[in-house]
């Protein structure tokens, strides 16, 4: 009888064992967050609910790089030529727009954590040099040309950013964190999602 008592307790002690293993991985996952972005996201356990999101966030910002950028207006009316040439810096934040939920699923075998891409989030300016500001003999450079070529500024930056793989690099950037800093024997796996970017989470300035 005491034989079949070992043998029945077992399993069920070894599933508490390793519910709680999975919980305190749960945890070192919200630390990792709330050390890296203040965050505390939602934590599911083999896709249960452990522990809801408490702080909300609505972005992420992993990585801040400063970009620069040119760009030449030339206007020629009846022969007489303008033309504005400008010099931007501006500096480019790229990371996560979570106003989805992002959510983390604890399993035996694998640690999935869920979220959107990453984009850039900021464009802001840090300095406009004019390079070159020249007036036609009757083709005058009027406020609403500086004011387009201004606007025109921190739209390449974004562009130029994109192109040189900033929201990639964030992505990668995150994924690196959270390595270093949850310390499990299952892998750590990280799935973007993709959605519509809304214009309000896209900030130039």
């Amino acid at each position: 009888m005491l034989v079949f008592l070992r043998l029945e307790t077992w399993p069920a002690r070894t599933a508490r064992e390793g519910t709680a293993e999975l919980e305190r991985l749960g945890k070192d996952v919200r630390s990792a967050f709330v050390d890296i972005a203040h965050l505390q996201p939602r934590i599911t356990i083999n896709n249960r609910v452990y522990m809801e999101q408490t702080v909300p966030v609505s972005e992420l910002v992993v990585l801040s790089r400063q970009i620069e950028v040119e760009h030449d207006f030339l206007h020629t009316w009846l022969g007489s030529s303008k033309r504005v040439r400008l010099h931007g810096t501006f500096t480019v934040k790229a990371g996560f727009d979570l106003q989805q939920e992002l959510v983390v699923d604890v399993r035996p075998d694998q640690i999935v954590i869920q979220l959107p891409h990453a984009q850039i989030l900021d464009v802001a300016q840090d300095q406009v040099d004019v390079l070159a500001f020249e007036n036609g003999f009757w083709n005058r450079i009027s406020g609403d040309d500086v004011q387009n070529e201004l606007a025109i500024l921190p739209q390449l930056a974004r562009q130029k950013a994109t192109e040189a793989g900033l929201p990639a690099e964030a992505e990668r950037a995150l994924e690196q964190q959270l390595n270093e800093r949850v310390h499990a024997p299952q892998p750590l796996r990280l799935i973007f999602t993709s959605r519509l970017k809304k214009d309000s989470g896209m900030r130039d300035r």
